[in-house]
């Protein structure tokens, strides 16, 4: 399976140009190599809107889904530091989803990531599962297209923390979440935007109004990178 492990966190927010360079400092600085020091996190990534807008997608990639309620997560999520707690009001519009990951397609980490946030129709979840999935795989071998994954939201039972506080209460979530990367953003955005566009989700099982961007990787780090081994 290319993303590491099985579970994954899937965020967006945005961020004013004012405080963009002080929270980007912040997020490399200080909270990458915290969540990565967390046992059971593999790896993160943060992407930047690619038509220079305010938006930011981050994924955190979880060996397994049990890491979302580990004691080690928790304390940090409860006892963030007097940086995290300076930046955490920062995340404007936070969608925050906690996920099992469903399909997972392709290798490597690559420069541009389309992501798709659907619902499937009622009573259509397994139908569309299977579409997805039959799409998806298939993706990977195109021209400048690397990966291709998908993620369904499952919230552990888990009180609010106290980042989630700060940011002002609990975080809405997506359901189902598609990912394309790839190393040419025009291709990701093609490809996705024709297999993966609303009309052919739609006829899929999906809900209308899917919600679709494209963005640029910013910074990447892994357990590795911090832990070493």
């Amino acid at each position: 399976m290319p993303l590491l492990g099985t579970a994954a966190v899937a965020m967006w927010w945005d961020v004013t140009p004012a405080d963009r360079a002080a929270f980007e400092d912040w997020h490399s600085h200080e909270h990458f190599p915290e969540r990565l020091g967390i046992p059971g996190f593999r790896r993160g990534s943060r992407w930047a809107s690619a038509d220079g807008g305010e938006g930011f997608f981050v994924m955190y990639e979880l060996e397994r889904y049990e890491t979302l309620t580990s004691t080690h997560y928790l304390e940090r999520l409860n006892q963030p530091t007097p940086w995290s707690t300076k930046m955490m009001p920062l995340h404007r519009n936070m969608v925050r989803s906690q996920c099992r990951i469903a399909a997972s397609h392709g290798l490597g980490v690559g420069g541009a990531m389309f992501t798709v946030r659907l619902s499937p129709e009622a009573g259509r979840a397994d139908a569309l599962r299977a579409e997805l999935d039959a799409v998806l795989s298939g993706l990977p071998v195109v021209p400048g297209v690397i990966g291709a994954h998908l993620l369904e939201t499952r919230t552990p039972d888990a009180p609010p923390t106290t980042e989630q506080r700060i940011r002002g209460g609990a975080d809405p979530t997506a359901d189902w979440i598609v990912l394309v990367s790839g190393y040419d953003g025009d291709a990701v955005r093609q490809v996705a935007s024709g297999a993966l566009g609303d009309a052919a989700l739609v006829a899929a099982g999906a809900r209308p109004g899917a919600i679709s961007a494209l963005y640029g990787l910013r910074y990447t780090l892994t357990a590795v990178d911090v832990r070493g081994g």
